[in-house]
C-alpha cells in the first residue's frame, strides 16, 4: 500500500483556480475568478459537479456548520478586560430556535451591568458571539485596542466593553438603555456562508434603544482577513462614529 498525504481541500486557493476542461480562454476565466467568490469556472462531470468541486463545497459547509455551533474562548475577551454576561439563552439550540431569547436579559443581568459598567459614556463597546464564535476569536483582538485607541483619541468617555452570550443584534439596545451611552457599538459573528466563517459585522447607533427600529443602526460588515481587514476597519468605524456624535443621528436618517 502507497502512503500519500492528500492536500486539505479547504486549504486551495480558488480566487485563479480554473477547473473548467480546455477553456476557450484560460486568462479570461481567471480574471472573473478574481471579481467574485461565487463557485464559477468549475467545470463539470457529465451532468454533475466536478469531485473537488461537491468536496470543497462540503467542506465549506462544514466550517460554516462549526462557525454556528462552536463557542467563544472566552480568554480572549478576558485578555480585554471585558465585563460577560449572558442574555435568556440557555445552550446553543436554544439560541437557534428562539431568537427572541437572544435579545434580552434577566433584571439580575441588567442590574449586574449597571453596577460593574461605567455609566453614561459617549461611546459603549459591546461584542457579541452571535451566529459565528470564530468570527470574535479572529477578529475582536485587532479591532478592539484599534477603537480604544481611535475613540480616546477622539476625546471621548469610552465605556466598559462587554461581552454578551448567545447574544443577538438587538441586545446593544437593552445595553445602551441601561448604560445611558450616547453611541453603542456592536461587534457580532455574522451568519457564516460558503466564503468564510469568521466574518464579523458591526452595528452602530445613536442613543440606541428597545423603542426605537431596526432602521436606527449604522452597519459595517463583512470583517475580516479576506475582506475589510479587521485594523482597517477599526480605523473605519472610528470616523463614522465621529460623524454619529457631530449629527446625533444614526441609521438611514445618516447619510455618509
Amino acid at each position: 500500500m502507497v502512503n500519500e498525504i492528500i492536500e486539505d481541500i479547504s486549504l486551495l486557493d480558488l480566487t485563479e483556480r480554473v477547473t473548467i476542461d480546455d477553456p476557450f480562454d484560460g486568462e479570461v476565466c481567471r480574471r472573473l475568478k478574481k471579481t467574485t467568490l461565487a463557485r464559477i469556472c468549475v467545470g463539470r462531470a457529465g451532468e454533475r459537479y466536478r469531485t473537488e468541486t461537491m468536496l470543497r463545497l462540503r467542506a465549506d459547509h462544514a466550517v460554516a456548520m462549526d462557525a454556528v455551533w462552536s463557542s467563544v474562548d472566552e480568554k480572549v475577551v478576558d485578555d480585554l478586560n471585558f465585563v460577560k454576561v449572558q442574555t435568556l439563552i440557555r445552550d446553543k439550540e436554544e439560541y437557534l430556535t428562539r431568537p427572541d431569547l437572544g435579545r434580552r436579559f434577566s433584571d439580575e443581568t441588567i442590574g449586574y451591568i449597571k453596577e460593574n459598567c461605567i455609566l453614561k459614556p459617549d461611546v459603549q463597546i459591546i461584542a457579541a458571539d452571535g451566529l459565528s464564535s470564530p468570527a470574535i476569536e479572529e477578529n475582536i483582538g485587532d479591532i478592539y485596542p484599534v477603537l480604544l485607541d481611535g475613540l480616546n483619541a477622539k476625546g471621548y468617555k469610552v465605556g466598559t466593553p462587554v461581552f454578551v452570550r448567545f447574544g443577538r443584534v438587538a441586545t446593544m439596545d437593552k445595553i445602551s438603555e441601561a448604560l445611558g451611552a450616547k453611541v453603542t457599538i456592536l461587534l457580532v459573528g455574522e451568519r457564516p456562508g460558503l466564503a468564510t466563517g469568521e466574518s464579523m459585522g458591526c452595528y452602530m447607533a445613536y442613543e440606541a434603544s428597545p423603542q426605537k427600529p431596526e432602521s436606527q443602526r449604522t452597519v459595517v460588515s463583512n470583517i475580516h482577513r479576506n475582506g475589510t481587514p479587521p485594523v482597517e476597519a477599526g480605523a473605519h468605524i472610528v470616523s463614522i462614529v465621529e460623524i454619529i456624535m457631530d449629527k446625533k443621528l444614526s441609521g438611514v436618517e445618516l447619510k455618509l
